[in-house]
This record gives C-alpha cells, structure tokens and sequence, in this order.
C-alpha cells in the first residue's frame, strides 16, 4: 500500500503527530505494562447514546439478548512520511454494517484470550496484518453500539511495509487516511438518521469520497482525544 503524505490540520497549531507522541499519549492515560495484555483497567462508556443526552445505551442487541463483545484494531500505520489510519469498506453482503467503513476487527470469540488476541486474529483473517508488525499501546473506552455490540477498541502502531491479504468475503477495500485529517476538529460533522423507529444520532468524518460515520467515527473521535487533547474543544459538541 502506498504512504499518503499527511494533510496539515486546518486552522490549529499543534505538536506533529508521531510515534513518539503516540507513545507518550497512551502512556498518560495508563502505560500499557501496568495493564497487561487484557487491557482490564476501568474504561468509560461511550457509543450512540453519549451523542444527545438523556438517552441511556442499550443493555441488550436488537434480538432481546445480552450485548455482543466484540474487539477492533485502530492501526497507526508509521510512515516515514507520517502516520496514517488503516481502515476497511465491508462487503455489501454481510448481516452486520454492510458496506460500512471500519477498524479491522470482530466478535471475541470462546477461544480468544481477551480484547487483544481478538483483535489481531481479526486483523490477520480480514486483511492479513501479521502481529509481527504490530505493537500494541493501549485502548480507548468501550464503544456500545445501537446494533447490539460491545466493543473495545485495540490502539496499535504497525511497522510497514506489511503484507495485505484481504479476505474478499468481508472486505471490499482497504485504504488508509492520515491521521492528522481524523484528529481535526475542522473535519468532523454531526448527522442524524431514522432507523428503527428512532432517530439516530451520530459523528461523521468525510474523506475524499468515503464516508466515516457511526461506531467508527465515534471510536476516532476519542482517539483525537487522546493524541490531540488541546483541540478537544475544538469538535463538536455531543448534544444535538
């Protein structure tokens, strides 16, 4: 896959963000050594739900049962021309966000360890990322989604070059997007839409002709929130 050069955030002053940076940023939050690899420190909450205040988040999937756990990798991909977000576009088959665009990743299955193994096993089967080229720093909360999962996303910094072996039942395309375009606050919009009966709420992040939004949005909304803390305040605001 070939390095994007980074686009310089609009309108805001702000450290470069690089490896480094990342490392220093997650180490803030709780080095990932006092953690261990499960990753079992106190998190928040977030998901749909946060976006408008007084709606509580959903305890139960849209079948009545229990919530799905599920785990993703956000992979920051080190380019020597500056780090990049690696994302996917799911097939339009799938039972689950067909066609959407997100973070490799999936249920935790029976045989996962915890959050972590479930996200690299993921990363490998649906793009073929070995955990060779990963090395993980940490998380960020827990993201409730409005189609019943639980999920906990896995930060990671991926050495390239790498081998990319899609898996083309669930995945259309594999693409990045720099990260200093994710962390802009100048880039994220706010949207809304009817879906079962309800009005849903969500962030959104456009980028050339795609279209970022709902659970992955959320999730990079809060990962700007950790690399680039001084330009929080600069996104927009969660109540609509």
């Amino acid at each position: 896959m070939e390095p994007r050069q980074i686009l310089p955030a609009r309108g805001h002053r702000r450290e470069r963000l690089t490896r480094d940076l990342v490392l220093a940023r997650f180490a803030e939050q709780q080095p990932i050594g006092r953690r261990g690899s499960n990753l079992a420190a106190t998190y928040g909450l977030r998901g749909d739900h946060s976006l408008k205040s007084g709606i509580l988040p959903p305890s139960t999937g849209p079948t009545g049962s229990g919530l799905t756990g599920a785990a993703v990798l956000v992979p920051l991909v080190d380019h020597p021309t500056g780090l990049t977000v690696l994302l996917t576009q799911r097939t339009a088959h799938l039972t689950d966000h067909a066609g959407q665009i997100s973070f490799p990743g999936g249920r935790i299955e029976p045989s996962d360890e915890h959050p972590v193994a479930a996200a690299l096993r993921e990363a490998e089967e649906e793009v073929g990322l070995p955990a060779s080229h990963v090395d993980i720093v940490g998380r960020l909360d827990t993201y409730v989604t409005g189609t019943g999962f639980e999920i906990v996303p896995v930060v990671a910094l991926v050495r390239p070059p790498y081998p990319l072996r899609r898996d083309p039942f669930e995945v259309a395309e594999v693409f990045e997007v720099p990260l200093d375009f994710l962390v802009d606050p100048d880039n994220l919009q706010r949207g809304s839409r009817e879906w079962q009966g309800t009005t849903r709420f969500f962030f959104a992040l456009p980028y050339e002709d795609r279209y970022i939004w709902g659970a992955t949005a959320g999730i990079l909304v809060n990962l700007a929130e950790v690399l680039a803390p001084e330009l929080a305040g600069g996104r927009p605001q969660t109540d609509f």
